[in-house]
């Protein structure tokens, strides 16, 4: 039966056969797709549903959909009047002169292991009614020549040059490449690796779906990443814009054993570098072992596209017999008789067989010779769950106890399509379901096999669609940072040409958030990687200029207009709660010098310039509730003062102006000193020596901010928000502007005015014990203990006892007072003490 299965003994004669050969890039499928389009019919063979389903999207906009079908195991769209199909090799239809053309692509698979002996029969015997094309490697044309006798063999040259680049290492992989490994698990450490150097690639493997990987392709042909990385499954026919393929390894597991990589599959994914007239460069990554690196002769046969002849292609018998389990084995396992022709090895189709026919169960059910057909169809299930032959095959079998007495119910495929219908889970878990639901889109497709077969087909696709969006968003979330991507892609010499604004705070390059931008402090997204650090840092610093330049204009204006935002804190000027300059020692205190923060450095120079001279500006304006001190220092450097006069006012200064009057050296004034010192607006109370307009808020709390060192701790720095007249429950040294009355505060200005009240009551009353109201001193918030406690400090003392009365919530003051002012020293008094850190000693110690 082998020798009646020979192309040369059942040739039409009318049939044109050609055999265009070549490497890749030379047009051959473009060829082959102009060929179909110009006969009345045809049909393609494709190695891949992917390349099916790519060119029966071409041809439908050139013909028509009504016009295209796509046959493939587990898809099927046959309009009733199609004239042109696009096909798997597996599922293409095997009629000769049925269609006016025929073609099969990738012809070389002939020699695969697994699926060679289908595209062997395809080869020798799917014959077009007027034309045949055999699309392959130059590697094949001994073969066919051979087989086919009357084969006109057409060698096409590559369109570009594909040259050596030698080895790389990965952050040094140029962009446009695609990286090609041969195991699921060297796929994700690669592209694991581009995540975190170049932003994420696109991942291609087998083991995906076509959606998942058209979805994963057309990132990379959108430019959304510059890199791809890939299996084997990127030699056979992916038209991608690729420059340069960089192998990861050169050794691959092929079911059997690891070995190293033949040429001609070198060259198969090395010439997917380079499309039409643009050439391509091929190499390998650096860092790994020696054996992964071509040897010269490999990189010769390369680039010189010259590879061993086939010189045997694997065939199995296409036609056996179903008289029993047995006779079909036989004719399976059956040699060919034509030396160019050898037995193919044991597919898992044929192994799966073998193992059930060991049943006694599965023997008893199979008698007829329809019975053996059918369970030889169910036999040929493919793998996609690659579990094995011995995993495989339980499956099968089960499936043979149902389809043995019939057709599958609906019920029963739409439970176990369902089942798989779920969405969440990791790339594995996606994997794997997309893998079991592909099976069943193959069960599904069989007409003979579902009942409601059109039904659970477009459920199981609408199921495998959905997972394969999942699975193409999680390899998208693991494998691809968008904005690192974005970054990179755009951080060459046309950086320039980015998009940058900033929205609210946030800055966005590209439309990609790579931080926030507070008064002209950036700060990288605290949700980026460790490893995205340093490129965001390389992004703002090529970016942010720009922005901040438009930031430091805008400021300028709005100083000018008085709206600038700034705010005087801890001897630093800050905007939106960031430090852009602060405040080093001038010559006093009180006329700093304004120094730019070094976030400021990013700027460019003029308007750094124009900032600078507006924040000194702003300054200025902002300093003028200081201007009463500032006129106190002024005084205290004349020498028309004298020592006495300087020495208080020098004290004023360096306290904020304001002085407790005991130890002051008031007294040692004569009248002159007196009358300049309220010249200067300064105030002598009976118990505090200050500038009135000193105790306003604002100038409070700029005096804060100038001199925090000198000032009480962070928690009472409120108080000068509003200076409330007094203050309850106080711990600590009070605050600048208040004095301690018991457990209470009171400002220095509010209680000089009760004091003087209280003056004023007792002169009208000359010596004799007086009554004094606390009203006002209670209008204050101040309790009556704190009242009386002021009254004590000035000199004021009670006459007779306290009186409690159930209508009253805490003491009253005694009914009459008196007062009896502190006796003069005797001793003279020394000039008050200045405190050594004052920006004042050296004068003070001058003066004395």
């Amino acid at each position: 039966m082998a020798d009646l299965r020979t192309a040369g003994a059942r040739e039409p004669g009318s049939s044109r056969i050609r055999a265009v050969l070549g490497p890749t890039n030379t047009g051959k499928t473009h060829l082959a797709i102009e060929r179909l389009c110009a006969h009345s019919s045809g049909a393609i063979g494709f190695p891949l549903r992917l390349l099916a389903r790519e060119v029966y999207d071409r041809v439908c906009a050139i013909k028509g959909p009504n016009q295209v079908a796509l046959i493939t195991g587990e898809e099927r769209i046959e309009p009733k009047d199609a004239r042109w199909l696009l096909c798997t090799a597996e599922a293409m239809p095997v009629v000769q002169d049925k269609l006016a053309f025929v073609a099969i692509d990738e012809a070389q698979l002939s020699a695969d292991r697994e699926r060679g002996h289908v595209f062997t029969d395809r080869l020798l015997h799917a014959r077009g009614r007027e034309e045949t094309m055999i699309l392959g490697s130059s590697t094949l044309e001994p073969m066919v020549k051979a087989l086919i006798p009357r084969v006109e063999v057409e060698t096409r040259p590559r369109f570009s040059t594909l040259r050596h680049a030698g080895a790389r290492k990965l952050s040094r992989v140029p962009p446009r490449s695609a990286i090609a490994a041969f195991s699921a698990e060297q796929v994700y450490a690669t592209a694991e690796m581009l995540r975190r150097f170049r932003g994420g690639a696109a991942v291609v493997m087998g083991a995906l779906s076509p959606q998942t990987r058209n979805a994963q392709v057309e990132l990379y042909q959108s430019g959304e990443v510059d890199y791809l990385v890939a299996t084997d499954a990127i030699g056979m026919g992916l038209n991608l814009d690729v420059e340069h393929v960089a192998f990861a390894g050169l050794s691959k597991f092929d079911g059997l054993r690891q070995r190293r990589l033949t040429t001609a599959e070198m060259a198969q994914i090395a010439g997917r570098a380079g499309r039409h007239q643009k050439d391509g460069t091929f190499g390998t990554l650096a860092g790994s072992n020696h054996a992964s690196e071509f040897t010269d002769e490999e990189v010769y046969a390369i680039e010189e596209h010259r590879f061993p002849p086939l010189t045997k292609l694997f065939w199995r018998e296409p036609e056996p017999r179903f008289d029993s389990l047995g006779s079909l084995i036989v004719d399976l396992e059956a040699p060919p008789r034509t030396p160019e022709l050898a037995a193919a090895p044991e597919a898992i189709d044929l192994a799966v067989l073998k193992l059930l026919a060991d049943e006694q169960q599965v023997v008893d059910s199979v008698r007829t010779v329809g019975m053996v057909r059918r369970f030889w169809e169910v036999c040929r299930l493919p793998d996609f769950r690659s579990q094995g032959p011995e995993m495989h095959a339980r499956f099968v079998s089960r499936l043979w106890q149902d389809l043995r007495h019939g057709e599958l119910g609906a019920d029963y495929m739409a439970q176990q399509i369902a089942q798989l219908d779920v969405t969440s889970g990791d790339i594995d878990t996606l994997q794997g379901r997309i893998a079991a639901i592909r099976t069943w889109a193959y069960i599904a497709q069989r007409p003979d096999w579902v009942l409601a077969r059109d039904e659970m087909a477009a459920r199981a696709r609408a199921v495998e669609a959905r997972l394969s969006d999942a699975l193409h968003g999680k390899l998208t979330e693991r494998f691809i940072n968008r904005r690192t991507a974005v970054l990179m892609r755009k951080l060459g010499t046309d950086a320039g040409l980015l998009s940058v604004r900033l929205e609210d705070e946030e800055v966005l390059v590209e439309g990609e958030h790579i931080g926030s931008l507070r008064g002209f402090t950036f700060q990288v997204d605290p949700d980026a990687r460790l490893s995205d650090r340093k490129l965001l840092l390389a992004a703002a610093e090529r970016h942010l200029p720009g922005l901040l330049e438009r930031r430091a204009a805008e400021l300028v204006v709005a100083v000018h207009e008085g709206s600038a935002g700034l705010q005087l804190e801890a001897g630093t000027v800050t905007l939106d709660g960031e430090r852009i300059a602060r405040l080093a020692p001038g010559r006093s205190p009180l006329a700093p010098q304004l120094q730019a923060e070094r976030t400021l450095d990013m700027v460019p120079a003029p308007a750094r310039k124009d900032l600078l001279a507006a924040l000194e500006q702003w300054l200025a304006a902002s300093l003028q509730p200081l201007e009463p001190l500032r006129r106190i220092a002024e005084a205290s450097r004349s020498s028309e003062a004298g020592p006495e006069l300087r020495a208080l006012l020098i004290a004023l200064v360096d306290s904020g102006g304001m002085v407790e009057r005991a130890g002051s050296g008031l007294e040692r004034l004569d009248k002159d000193q007196r009358v300049r010192l309220s010249r200067l607006a300064v105030k002598v109370g009976t118990l505090d020596i200050f500038a009135p307009a000193m105790l306003r808020p604002d100038a409070v709390r700029l005096w804060r901010a100038l001199s925090p060192e000198r000032n009480a701790p962070d928690d009472v720095q409120s108080t000068a928000d509003s200076m409330p007249p007094a203050l309850t429950a106080w711990r600590g040294p009070p605050p600048r502007g208040y004095r301690a009355v018991g457990k209470q505060l009171i400002r220095l200005d509010l209680a000089e005015k009760l004091l003087r009240e209280a003056h004023q009551v007792r002169g009208a009353t000359g010596r004799r014990p007086f009554v004094l109201d606390s009203a006002k001193a209670i209008s204050m918030s101040l309790t009556q203990a704190s009242y009386e406690r002021l009254l004590r400090l000035a000199g004021f003392q009670p006459i007779g006892a306290r009186v409690l009365t159930p209508e009253m919530h805490g003491p009253i003051a005694p009914t009459r007072w008196r007062w009896r002012p502190a006796r003069p020293q005797t001793e003279p008094v020394s000039a008050p003490a200045v405190p050594r850190n004052s920006a004042f000693a050296a004068l003070s110690d001058l003066v004395r």
